[in-house]
């Protein structure tokens, strides 16, 4: 990881996020591939580096790095939002059987910062809280 730089700014600002669709429905599997597609995009678009992403039956782990610049609830606003209208798009007959409201994720969301910490130290971090 380490710094990046910007033209007046030198940083090291990472984040690990965690939510889950509504109601906690296991329905990410299916459209997991999509999904990824669907946060790389986001992420790139608004030069957020994903350091690592994993996707699981009923929640989300993302971990990534972002200019100060970016408020953590902006963040994870930007990319729910974003994601979630696409998914839309693409899977609503599959939706509808899981989210009758429309909704997609959750409002609640987990947040950590995390500036040194490798991206090994996270997917280690997730792997053990996985089985929990």
């Amino acid at each position: 990881m380490g710094e990046k730089r910007s033209n007046h700014t030198v940083y090291n600002v990472n984040y690990h996020f965690v939510w889950c669709p509504k109601y906690r429905h296991a329905i990410l599997e299916p459209i997991e591939d999509s999904l990824e597609a669907s946060f790389r995009a986001v992420c790139d678009e608004y030069g957020y580096e994903i350091l690592s992403l994993h996707i699981s039956p009923d929640h989300v782990h993302l971990f990534v790095s972002a200019h100060p610049k970016y408020a953590p609830s902006k963040i994870v606003r930007t990319v729910k939002s974003i994601t979630a209208r696409e998914m839309w798009e693409q899977h609503k007959p599959f939706l509808e059987e899981y989210l009758w409201d429309g909704g997609f994720w959750e409002e609640s969301y987990y947040v950590g910062t995390a500036g040194d910490v490798s991206t090994d130290t996270i997917e280690q971090y997730i792997e053990r809280t996985e089985h929990v």
